[in-house]
């Protein structure tokens, strides 16, 4: 599929800022006054921000807010109101640090699966999807909520705990990638399948449906060259896993938790440009293109 920068953007600075929302609800750390300002406003910031940039990818963001009537159906709908009342429930918990310096754990452990619940439903837009096989599976929302939890520790200094996470990250993108890699093949969807044809015969492509490109050959059909995809893996782990795990083993220095924090940002910006140029929505099948 299309790699939108929009979409990129959004799944990677909402599960941040979701991500460590949860650790402040827990209370992994309890910072007050101007030091809580800080860490909700830098949360905050990764959340709210990813979310308004999904919206540029909306052909009528005007009508956003419709989508929040369709929460019986759609996961979409679930992850709007999901994010808002997370975020009202943790503008209640973080004022209570900011301004009273309170611990309001009700609150705050609300706030923290509400979080979790945010990052579900948004990975469950791209797992319900029948049509992208590389996406319906388990790995993905277990990678969304493994890369929430993983940055989200990470920004919030817990490095034990950022440790385990961001190796158990790179596990799960390994096997999402070696087994997604076959995912369309074994499907059972084929151009036979696809253009409905198969009931007469062998079907193959002799000449394409269009003279030119359209809406769904933009938007679904994005071929990445296996060497270019490759590559990108390799850097995508060493940015989003390695280097920091590296720098997180090193002695606690501003400069490499900074430097840890920047390296895993660029790395799940490359990861979320493969998950979707690597899409392979079976509408390609349709116009040649798988």
């Amino acid at each position: 599929m299309h790699p939108a920068p929009s979409v990129i953007i959004f799944t990677t600075f909402s599960g941040l800022g979701f991500g460590l929302l949860f650790w402040l609800g827990i209370g992994a750390i309890v910072p007050t006054g101007l030091s809580a300002f800080i860490w909700f406003a830098i949360a905050y910031c990764g959340a709210v921000g990813g979310l308004m940039a999904s919206m540029f990818h909306l052909g009528r963001p005007e009508r956003a807010i419709k989508a929040f009537s369709q929460w019986k159906t759609s996961w979409l709908s679930r992850e709007g109101i999901a994010a808002v009342a997370t975020l009202i429930i943790m503008a209640i918990y973080g004022a209570g640090l900011v301004f009273a310096d309170t611990q309001l754990a009700v609150f705050g452990w609300l706030g923290a699966l509400g979080a979790l619940a945010t990052v579900f439903t948004t990975s469950m837009i791209y797992a319900q999807l029948k049509t992208v096989p590389r996406w319906k599976h388990w790995t993905t929302p277990a990678l969304f909520l493994a890369l929430s939890l993983g940055g989200g520790a990470l920004l919030a200094a817990q490095i034990k705990i950022a440790l385990v996470l961001l190796a158990v990250a790179a596990g799960l993108q390994l096997y999402a990638w070696l087994s997604g890699d076959t995912r369309l093949a074994t499907s059972g969807t084929d151009m036979a399948s696809a253009t409905g044809l198969g009931h007469i015969g062998k079907v193959r492509a002799f000449e394409p449906p269009h003279t030119g490109t359209n809406y769904l050959m933009r938007e679904f059909i994005h071929v990445v060259g296996r060497r270019h995809a490759q590559q990108l893996r390799v850097i995508a782990l060493v940015l989003g896993f390695v280097l920091p795990m590296v720098l997180l083993l090193l002695p606690f220095t501003h400069i490499y938790a900074l430097l840890a924090v920047l390296s895993h940002i660029a790395g799940v910006l490359t990861l979320r440009w493969l998950f979707f140029a690597q899409a392979e929505h079976v509408v390609g099948l349709y116009y040649g293109k798988r």
